[in-house]
């Protein structure tokens, strides 16, 4: 597959979405808290899956997320493997504390 995807933040829906060609193929979900944003939930079409999609969906909502001066809340499981992976990261990431988890109840 010829690499045709883009990575756009639509913060009017509180998220990341990756799309190749002209179909959505996931998205990371996050909600700001203050200089922080917080990743919860990350979906990739099925049709999709165990192309690299996903890794670069994350890797581009982290950097758009660190060049906006904000820091980065991994409460979603692939967010968290992601991380674990590139420590290129490590500087912008705060921990999931029990305040965070309370705003996402």
């Amino acid at each position: 597959m010829s690499d045709t995807s883009t990575v756009t933040d639509a913060s009017e829906r509180n998220r990341f979405e990756i799309h190749h060609g002209q179909d959505l193929a996931g998205f990371a979900e996050y909600r700001d808290h203050g200089r922080q944003r917080i990743f919860y939930h990350t979906e990739i079409d099925e049709q999709y899956s165990g192309k690299g999609l996903g890794s670069k969906l994350i890797r581009g909502a982290l950097t758009d997320t660190v060049a906006a001066g904000m820091r980065i809340v991994a409460v979603c499981s692939f967010v968290v493997k992601f991380l674990d992976g590139h420590d290129d990261f490590a500087d912008s990431v705060d921990e999931v504390t029990p305040e965070i988890l309370e705003l996402l109840d």
